[in-house]
This record gives C-alpha cells, structure tokens and sequence, in this order.
C-alpha cells in the first residue's frame, strides 16, 4: 500500500487487485476527435449546427416531406445521404454498413445494431408485414453475429415490429386488473395453442403468433448476440414488459441474452426495476438491463393531460437525474455482488452520469472490461464521450441504425422529434469539434509555410 492506494499482485508481479480509482474523464478534450478526418468533422459541424435550430428539428418531418417531393426520390437520396443520413446511418448495403462498423471497431467502439422498424397506435399491417419484419430482425441477428465487429454483439428490438401496438395496448389494460402466468407466455412460445383471458379469438391467434415471432428471434440470438428490447410509451409498456420477462425466463437461464428498458424520467421507474428484480430471483434469470432516461416526455405529458390523468414522468430535470442515478446504483451494487447475473448498458449522453458510473465501478472493484457493464450512445453523437471511454479502456456500445433513405427516414425523425432536448444541447460538442478543426487547419498552414 501507498499513499492509501493498496494493489495486490501475483508471484509474477502480474495485477490482480487495485482500489486505486479510476482516472478522472475529461470529456473537454477536443484531441478525442483527431481519429477523425477532415471530412467527418465537416459534416458533423454542419449537420450538429442544423439540429441546433428548434424551429428546423420541431418540423424536420414536414420539411423533409416538402424536400422529397420537390427533388424526387432520387435526388433526396443523393440530397440528405452525405450529410443527415450519413451522420446517423450505418449504411443500406451490407458492404457500406461494413465498412461503417469496421471503422467504428478500429476506435475502440461497438455496434448495436438497430433495425429501424417500429409501430404506433394505428400504424397496423398485418400478419404479413410483421413475418416480413422477423426476416429483416433475423437478418440482424445473423449480420451482428457473424462478422467479426464485436467480442459481444447486441442489437435492439422493438416488440411493436413484430406485435400490433393495438394489442399492447390492450394487455397493457388487462394486466391492470390481472397478471398473465409468464409459464403461459413460454408454453406459447414454443407453439403450444392456448387462450388469454381477457382476448377476443382473432387476439388470442395473433399474440400467439407474435409470441412465436419473438421466440425465433430469441432461438436464432442465443448465446450468440444480446437482443436489447426496448421500451415505448406508458400506455403499451405493460405488455412490452411481460413479453420480455417470458423471453428472459426462457433464453436467460445461463446468461443475460435478453434486456429490458428502464426510462428513468417515468416516476414509477425505480419500483419496475426492483419488481423485475425480484421477479428474475423468483424465476431463477438473469437480467440484462438497458437504462436510459427516456425519449417520450412531450408526448407523455400531453396524453396524461388530454385525458386528465397525473403525468406519469417526472416534474423537473432534477428528479429524473435522481432517478437514473439511484437505479444506477442499484444496479452496480448487485453488480458487484454477481456480475454473472446482471449486466447493464449504462446508455445515456449526460456525463456526469457516465462520470458517477466511472466512480462506483472504480469503488465496487468492477472490471472496466468484464462485460457486465458497458456504455451505450447514439451513432453520430455523443462522440466526445464515446471515444473518451473506449480511450480509456471502457465497453462503448454505438446505436446504429441501417437501411435505405426512404426505410430509415421515418426512424430518424422520430428520433430527432424524440431526442430535442438532446439535439439542441450538443454546443459542447459542436464547441469541441470546432476547436479541433481550427487545430488542424493551424497546422496545415505552418507546413504549408
């Protein structure tokens, strides 16, 4: 020991034990962006400058409509490819999202990738769409899988691709009234024909085959990828919440293969994560979760209050910082005690989260690299934090969307829609890639002279 700091070492002088904390981050270092070219900062400067205009992201769908119709489906494509599409897409070929994740791996980075597929209330399309959404789920299974990007493959998932939100919506009320055995729900998994109370025929077969779409998915990622599924809006979550629990009591028995989401701006956040925790205890899992603090507050609000409910999130961005990192907390304490049994993605783009994360992991004795816990952001942003991490050693997950212009048009909208607070909060960054751009152009000219 010395100067408080103990390190236990084996016989080789190998390391096996420090309580030394960890390095303090700094994310005000524009050098995390020199493994950037020229080109890449262009376009991040430029397109983070446009998301700083609330009135552009506030009507980015109508405007974007307007755009394509005025250009053609041809020349929108050629129009947003190397500048919005570019910054937040992986690409739509499977060369050109290979050379985006081979890139982000050379970093120190790790795809998760997302298939930009989703449904809201009145967007159903039937058994057939949703079959074809399976293809397209599996094929992410396999793409994630069978290349050499990542150590640790995840992807996300989102239920209502698969399961007509119409439905969700319904479970979601009945299980206000009633519970659904999850036995019930793995039974149906694997094509046992049963009936839920509370369904109509035409429900009863369509949940089952959706359950049956789910455990495809679950069969064809075991052991093999980590299927982040996430979470929606208040009024399906329910139901969202009770699928993933029957997929992680079935592919969850030897490892957390199957996460759920956790949005800490919902007040009743922190009583779901413990109930799941004492539910994966009970049922003998293993529980992967996904926290974030949440992306549907304007539109949770507005429904609470057009139906004159209380609003289900949080009243201040104080209280959602104490909430996120309070199950932050309890997370890695249980972490620390049986890191085989819980795992986290840490996924957020506020840094003193991200810092607190730092902490308690250096003061648990949880391994940086040990895989039971890892950081998520989004593609395209965030980078000053994301490479800032990865530098340091730490698992750094990049949600990657791919696809077509006109298959991930409507998935970047909503996102921009749903991310506004963060998208018009990225000065810092824009600030940082700025400062490395004058830095290059500075030295440019001193070899020129």
């Amino acid at each position: 020991c010395d100067d408080g700091q103990c390190l236990l070492l084996d016989r080789n002088g190998e390391l096996l034990y420090s309580d030394a904390l960890p390095v303090a981050l700094n994310f005000e270092d524009p050098s995390a962006f020199r493994v950037k070219s020229f080109g890449e900062l262009l376009r991040a400067l430029g397109v983070f400058q446009l998301c700083s205009v609330p009135v552009l992201v506030n009507n980015c769908g109508k405007l974007m409509s307007v755009a394509r119709t005025l250009l053609g489906k041809r020349g929108f494509a050629l129009f947003l490819r190397p500048s919005v599409y570019a910054q937040f897409v992986a690409g739509e070929s499977e060369g050109e999202i290979t050379h985006s994740m081979e890139k982000m791996s050379s970093l120190g980075l790790r795809p998760m990738l997302a298939v930009p597929i989703e449904e809201d209330l009145g967007e159903s399309t039937g058994e057939r769409r949703y079959n074809d959404n399976l293809a397209s789920m599996l094929e992410c299974v396999d793409m994630s899988h069978s290349n050499a990007w990542s150590k640790d493959p995840m992807m996300q998932l989102k239920i209502t691709a698969l399961l007509s939100p119409e439905l969700c919506v319904k479970l979601s009320t009945l299980l206000s009234e009633q519970q659904y055995d999850l036995d019930l729900l793995v039974r149906a998994m694997d094509g046992e024909v049963g009936d839920f109370p509370g369904l109509q025929e035409s429900e009863n077969t369509h949940f089952l085959c959706g359950l049956q779409r789910l455990n495809k998915v679950g069969e064809a990622s075991a052991n093999k990828v980590r299927v982040l599924v996430d979470a929606e809006y208040t009024y399906m979550n329910p139901a969202l919440s009770l699928v993933t629990m029957a997929m992680m009591k079935k592919f969850n028995q030897d490892g957390a293969w199957i996460w759920n989401t956790y949005q800490c701006y919902l007040k009743e956040s922190r009583s779901l994560l413990l109930e799941d925790v004492r539910l994966s205890i009970s049922e003998s899992f293993c529980l992967g979760v996904k926290l974030v603090r949440g992306a549907y507050m304007d539109k949770e609000r507005k429904l609470a209050n057009s139906e004159g409910c209380s609003e289900p999130v949080h009243e201040s961005w104080e209280h959602t910082n104490d909430s996120y990192n309070g199950s932050l907390d309890i997370l890695l304490e249980l972490i620390s005690r049986d890191p085989q049994r819980y795992r986290i993605i840490v996924a957020t783009h506020n840094e003193e989260s991200v810092r607190r994360a730092v902490q308690r992991m250096g003061e648990l004795g949880i391994d940086k690299d040990g895989g039971s816990v890892c950081f998520g952001q989004l593609l395209g942003m965030c980078d000053h934090v994301s490479l800032t991490l990865a530098q340091q050693g730490y698992l750094v997950y990049k949600s990657v969307p791919y696809g077509s212009v006109d298959n991930t048009l409507p998935y970047l909208v909503r996102r921009a829609q749903e991310n506004r607070t963060v998208l018009q909060g990225i000065r810092k960054e824009r600030d940082l890639l700025r400062l490395e751009l004058h830095r290059r152009l500075r030295q440019g000219l001193r070899q020129g002279s």
